[in-house]
């Protein structure tokens, strides 16, 4: 045979192999090879499903119709997947109206109704009803006011914002005073610590205003923190949070408010009262670490002025320096600046605690959640029974054996 025949032969082999490759590829459950092409099959329910869907659209009046973007002589000339494929890129909303415009008196409608709704659990939500509860927590904290447009809880906002702007308001304008009369108590303390009239007079201004800024304070936060909680609690989104996944969210918000949800409410006054007294502890150290700071910068200016004065050999003129800290000169500069790093040492350290204190507070309600679908029922149970075996070896053969068989049922 010829080198041109041997070519020629080995080409309509390859084509022939090629051809039946074709023929012969992998087909869906729904589609069928004929005539060396695919083409798309449907069983007598998927017939039905797309002829009752169409009849359902048909159905309509011009109006709904018209609502979900077709016209009369449009549906005359779609096919049924034409009509299935419109359905689908319609948002969620028009295929809510259009599933409460078609009748219930009719099989077809009914099966229509059936295949428009498990086309609307196929569609992905838009971006904005994807929006989880985190995400809405998150923004609300930035945003306040957020959730509620969110959840179309409108009327609220008017009370969150009115509660906020007052108790910041307030609290700023009771912060000025405050801080007013701490200066002139602070240009008083850091001369002379003695106790003067004057002085009580002042620091009772500066405790009043302060404690009136604080509370001021304490409202608007409250106010934010709860609107907060309550755009994830009325959360609205296309996204169903889990059990889980709200209660981390709320114990995240405010300590506590996690564990109530869970409905542990046993654990809801330990959590905020160990939080609310780490608070106070970082506040009483915190004071006195300012107070014997104060103190130590008095005890170190009159130390300085007495070596000054002891050095000076003229003291014509000169006044004996005398003690002005609280104190009166009772303890050292060294004894003071311990104290001082004590106290601060100490809020330092229940910073950090406080920190702690609020993690944990969050791992109880996740996993308290995670708990509450925990499967306690009979069906779990542990066995724990005798049992008696036999092993073999080619030097002693056959050999009983005696243990213990554990048997668990999950």
């Amino acid at each position: 045979m010829s080198l041109a025949k041997r070519i020629i032969l080995a080409l309509v082999v390859a084509a022939g192999c090629i051809f039946n490759a074709t023929a012969q590829q992998p087909r869906g459950a729904r589609t069928i090879i004929r005539g060396g092409t695919r083409q798309e099959i449907r069983s007598d329910s998927a017939s039905m499903a797309a002829d009752s869907l169409r009849a359902g659209v048909i159905g309509l009046d011009s109006a709904s119709l018209a609502a979900l973007g077709f016209d009369e002589a449009m549906i005359d000339t779609l096919s049924a997947d034409s009509i299935a494929a419109r359905l689908n890129a319609l948002p969620v909303d028009s295929l809510a109206s259009l599933m409460g415009r078609l009748p219930n008196d009719s099989i077809l409608a009914a099966k229509a109704r059936a295949e428009l709704e498990a086309a609307k659990d196929t569609i992905k939500p838009r971006r904005w009803d994807s929006i989880n509860i985190s995400k809405i927590s998150w923004i609300s904290a930035v945003a306040p006011g957020f959730g509620q447009i969110y959840n179309k809880q409108y009327w609220k906002l008017p009370i969150l914002y009115s509660t906020v702007g007052a108790g910041l308001t307030m609290g700023i304008i009771e912060n000025k005073k405050f801080q007013n009369y701490k200066q002139q108590v602070t240009a008083i303390t850091n001369i002379d610590a003695t106790r003067t009239e004057e002085l009580d007079a002042l620091q009772a201004q500066m405790i009043r205003h302060n404690t009136r800024r604080q509370l001021y304070f304490i409202g608007a936060i409250a106010s934010y923190i709860y609107f907060i909680g309550d755009a994830a609690m009325n959360y609205n989104g296309k996204i169903p949070p889990t059990r889980v996944k709200k209660a981390t969210t709320l114990s995240m918000i405010c300590p506590g408010a996690g564990q109530i949800y869970n409905g542990s409410y046993w654990k809801a006054p330990i959590v905020i009262g160990g939080f609310a007294s780490m608070i106070y502890v970082i506040d009483w150290n915190n004071r006195g670490f300012q107070r014997f700071r104060t103190a130590y910068n008095l005890r170190v200016a009159y130390d300085n002025a007495q070596k000054e004065y002891n050095a000076a050999e003229d003291k014509t003129g000169l006044t004996k320096p005398t003690p002005t800290d609280e104190f009166k000169g009772r303890y050292s500069a060294d004894y003071l600046k311990n104290l001082k790093n004590s106290y601060r040492r100490n809020r330092d350290l229940s910073i950090i605690i406080t920190a702690g204190v609020y993690l944990l507070n969050v791992i109880d309600a996740h996993v308290d959640a995670h708990m509450q679908d925990y499967d306690i029922s009979d069906n779990l149970a542990m066995d724990v029974t005798p049992q008696l075996g036999n092993f073999y070896t080619a030097r002693t053969g056959g050999t009983n054996t005696y243990g213990l068989g554990l048997n668990i049922r999950f």
